[in-house]
Order: C-alpha cells, then structure tokens, then sequence
C-alpha cells in the first residue's frame, strides 16, 4: 500500500467513526440497523466494494435499502458482477470490516489524532492482509468501478455520500450513481455492464416493456379475460417500486393499472402496506376495502424485490393470499407447457433437439400442498435450506430453474447454453416454420428470458409476467388462486439456551441433533392428517423457529404448539 493510498484511507476514515457497543453481521440482506447509527458501515462497505471490483475485475454494485423494514432503518449491500449477491466467502470479511476497532481507543479518546492512528492501523491491517489473500492489486490494472442505488428512504442521501467516500478512499475507484433505484434494478444494471449491454434505467424499462409487449402479442386468440378482472389494483408500499410503477403506466399497453400507495400520498414506507405486511398479517393494505372484493390486487414491498397476489374478500378487511407459491406454480405451468410445444415435431425438418432440463426449487417452508400440486404436473421439485443464495444457487443448475419464496422472492433463471440453443432455433423456425406454434413458443420463451429479471427477485418484471401468463392462459385471479387449496399451517419461536445445539440436514427437514429430537416430532406428526413440521435454528439469535401444517387450522395449532413443548423439553431453560 503506497503513500498515496495510505492518505486516502485515513483522510475519509477520520469522518466516519463507528458507533461504539454496535456489532453487525452480513447477512442474505446486507447490513441492516437504525439508520443512525450506520454511516460507518456503509463507508466501510463502500470500501469492500472497491476491492471487490478490483478482485473481479468488473463492475460492483451498491444499494442502499433495508426493504420491508420500518422506514427509520436503513441497510446496504452489494451486487456481485452477476447481479446477485455479494458471495458468501467475502461475509466474513465484511463482517469484519464493518466491526473493526481498536480496544484502546476508549482510553486514548481526548487525543483526537491517536484515535483515527489507533483506528487506522487495525483497518490498514486488516484491508491490506485481506487484499493479500485475494491477491487484489492495489495499483495498476483495471480501475474499480462500483454503481450506487438508494430507495426513497430520507436516510438515504446521506448514507449515500458515506458509500462514495468509502469507494473513492481506494486509489482509482469510480463510484457511479445511478440515482433512486428499486434494488432489483441495481442488481440488473450490474449485470447488464457485466454483459457489455446498456444498464440505465431507461434501457431496463424498454427491455422489460419490449418483452411484455412481445408476449401480450403472442397471447392465443379467444384467450381473454373477464373485463371485470382487466384492471390490476398494486400497492406500491409507499416505496421506491410505488413510485416508479405511478411514472412509467405508459409503457404498458394492453394493461390497466391503478396504483395506491405511491408515496406520493402521504403515507408511511410498509407501515400497514407493502407485501411482507400483506403476506404475513393477511389483511388489506391501507387503502383497499370493501370495494375492491373480488378485483385482481398485488402488493409490492419496500424495494420492490417482492411480489404477492391477493383478493379481497367481501368483509373488507380479510384477504384471500396469492403467494409466492402460486406465482411459482403459474411460471412453471407456463414454461412447462412452452417447452413442450417446443419440442413437439411439426412439418419442419429440426437440426438438433434440445431437452432442457426444467427445476422447480422450493425451501421447507412452501406450502405442502403447492410442492404436491407441482409434482403432479410432473414437474422436478427440489428443496434448499432458507436462504435466497441456496435457491438461486440450485436453480442455476438447471436449463430453467425457478425458484420462489412464499414471501414472494423469487425469479426464473435461464443457462446460457439453453439460450444460445434456443436463440438458434428460433431464427431456425422463422425461417422454415413462420406462425407455427414451435416458433411461437420459441419466441414466448425467449421473451420471458429477458422479461423476468435473472438476477433477482424483481416485482416489476415478476408482475408483467404474471399478468401475461394470465391472459395466455385466459385466466382470472380466482382461476389461478383455485389450483390447489393451501394446508393450514402454524409458525412458531421457542426460546432456547443454544440455538447451535440443533443441526438440521435435508434442506433443514430433519434434525440430526440432539438425539431423540426428530423421533420425538415424528411420532407427533402420525396423530395428524397430513401433518408436517420441521424445525429449524435462527440464524442470528437463540431460538428455534417451528414450521407445522395439517389438514385444520386447528390440527396445525396443536402441532405446532406440540412441536413447540418438544423443542422446550430437549432444548429450553428447563433442560439446563
């Protein structure tokens, strides 16, 4: 580390001192906290972006958010040049960025110098034996470059400036910011750049936009919907995708839609709106009532990377929930169907078949009755633990993967050699099967490709093609809401003295210890009627989240709270 570097560092790190007593850990969502209290953090993390592009040799991305939490909270987190997450093996390191101090500074607190020295020197340890790990160059090479995003959280500006003195105290580091984004956008305008494809915000809508259109134009004749089912109602959450959805209704021919909760109108970001409210509390949004009973509703969260359905039921109040589930469900009908007009033979000579592998990804928590309604559509399903990173992960191993959280995070993901194949044989069929149904569902699928966004779970691309599909399929809501009726189920937490004492293994199914334990919850489970429960150990404080569902909701109660007594006798205060 020259001189040059040594001065950028301890320049900008005098101004950002971090909190004391406050330790951080990097999780699925990035750092998350009072919004107060995370200048520090989010200088530091633009400093592991920096060394991340450096390492990559790509473009980084950096989006400021905390999501669906309550709006005086704030986070931040990094896109890999593949536009997902940050990989897993950098966590601890930004763990330990954002946590370093040193233990004298309390004592040398009146020498203002000696401080940030004091400071300085465990940073300029750590950021310099790290970079030596990972043999990340210092000087010369490729510049870093990282993209900054922020959503409308009134933290934002300022947490924003703390990420571009991170970046910009590594030597030649660029920080570019693209302005108030949802975070699925950031995710995709890093890995357009990665793609040499054009990621402003403008190109993402004009590439989502295209592609709906070019599947509204595929819809089959006499595919309609009932005209009291054509206007789909979104809460917006009072968020950033609210407020994106309000600017661009334009671009969306053929579809209608009435945006509430904007932010335009006064509300609070997810206070009583928002899908993490809808999903889990399922009950209206502020501003649905009773006269919405029946009408086509979606809900988008804080940074609009999630996306639910619901109805509203007669009483007003009460909602009938379209989860992530049933969005999985309808994205794998419809690409199962499209693969197999595909591979269907017409009149024209095929110089090479494709069989792609299709793979439907679900975590424990998906509903029993969707993985049993998906399977009997003859479709792979296979399970992770909890966790977007494992999901997408294991999706990627198919041709086309989906994958879907009943939060309603989730995506399609397509592999580059099914699309090279795909793009072939698409262009193949223009020109010797025109207006045959192979060439329509190449051209479906290809459309859906660059539709949904692969690099995230993204509402804004996710509800265009959930209503293309509808009307592809010339269904209502409540068509689609009626393809499996969901079991009744039952989450619970019980405080424990070591959450590390359970190890889970089949995707967190079954629990390996301590003994007894699982023969204990299964011999629960045989009193009920398509009873299932799992339990599992939360990944950041002591205790155990139970998971249980029956034919009843009152089945699923007794379950649980059996499940619950179990976990307290083998693991609670008791049994120490």
């Amino acid at each position: 580390m020259n001189e040059e570097q040594r001065s950028l560092l301890l320049t900008s790190l005098s101004r950002f001192p971090p909190p004391q007593g406050v330790k951080l850990s990097y999780g699925t969502a990035g750092f998350r906290a009072d919004a107060s209290i995370l200048e520090s953090t989010v200088y530091r993390v633009g400093i592991l972006a920096a060394l991340r592009s450096l390492k990559t040799k790509s473009v980084i991305g950096l989006m400021i958010t905390a999501s669906h939490n309550k709006v005086s909270d704030n986070g931040v987190k990094i896109a890999d040049p593949s536009g997902g997450m940050l990989t897993q093996s950098w966590e601890p390191f930004a763990d330990a960025l954002a946590n370093a101090s040193d233990p004298e500074d309390l004592v040398r607190v009146a020498f203002h110098i000696s401080l940030h020295l004091g400071l300085f020197s465990r940073l300029q340890k750590l950021i310099i034996e790290f970079a030596k790990k990972e043999n990340i160059p210092f000087e010369g090479g490729c510049p870093a470059e990282v993209l900054l995003g922020r959503d409308t959280r009134p933290s934002g500006g300022s947490l924003l400036e703390a990420a571009k003195q991170g970046i910009s105290s590594i030597v030649g580091a660029i920080a570019l910011d693209m302005g108030v984004l949802t975070t699925p956008q950031l995710h995709w305008m890093v890995r357009a750049r990665n793609k040499g494809m054009k990621a402003s915000e403008v190109d993402y809508f004009e590439q989502i936009s295209s592609s709906f259109r070019c599947l509204m134009d595929l819809v089959p004749e006499g595919s309609k919907i009932s005209v009291m089912d054509d206007t789909l109602i979104v809460d917006g959450a009072n968020g950033v995708g609210g407020e994106k959805l309000a600017g661009i209704e334009r671009i969306f021919n053929g579809l209608a839609i009435d945006v509430r909760n904007s932010g335009k109108e006064g509300g609070v970001l997810n206070e009583g709106v928002g899908a993490d409210y809808v999903q889990k509390e399922k009950v209206v949004p502020f501003g649905f009532g009773p006269n919405d009973a029946g009408l086509r509703c979606a809900s988008l969260d804080g940074d609009a990377d999630r996306l639910v359905y619901f109805l509203v039921q007669p009483n007003g109040n009460k909602i009938d929930l379209v989860d992530g589930d049933k969005i999985l469900s309808l994205f794998a009908l419809f690409v199962k169907e499209q693969l197999a007009i595909l591979n269907t033979s017409g009149n024209e000579k095929i110089s090479n078949y494709y069989h792609a592998r299709l793979g439907v990804v679900q975590t424990a928590y998906a509903n029993g009755a969707s993985t049993d309604y998906l399977k009997k559509q003859g479709l792979e399903v296979l399970f992770t633990p909890t966790g977007v990173k494992y999901l997408h992960e294991k999706a990627a191993e198919y041709d086309i993967g989906i994958y879907f959280e009943a939060n309603g995070h989730g995506t399609i993901l397509f592999s580059e050699e099914f699309l090279c194949w795909l793009d072939a044989r698409d262009g193949e069929l223009s020109s010797m099967a025109k207006g045959s149904e192979q060439k329509k569902a190449a051209s479906r699928l290809l459309a859906v490709s660059k539709l949904i966004n692969q690099a995230v779970g993204d509402a804004l691309s996710g509800f265009l093609l959930v209503e293309a599909i509808l009307r592809h399929m010339g269904w209502s809501i409540h068509r689609w809401n009626a393809l499996y009726q969901d079991l009744p189920s039952r989450q619970l937490k019980v405080k424990v003295v070591d959450r590390t004492a359970v190890v889970t293994a089949n995707a967190e199914t079954v629990v390996v210890k301590p003994p007894g334990l699982q023969e204990a919850i299964n011999a629960e489970i045989e009193k009920y009627p398509q009873g299932r429960s799992f339990v599992r150990p939360s990944g950041t404080e002591d205790i155990i989240r139970i998971y249980a569902e029956a034919s009843t909701q009152e089945a699923a109660d007794s379950l649980g709270n059996s499940i619950a007594q179990l976990v307290d006798k083998f693991l609670g205060f008791g049994s120490s």
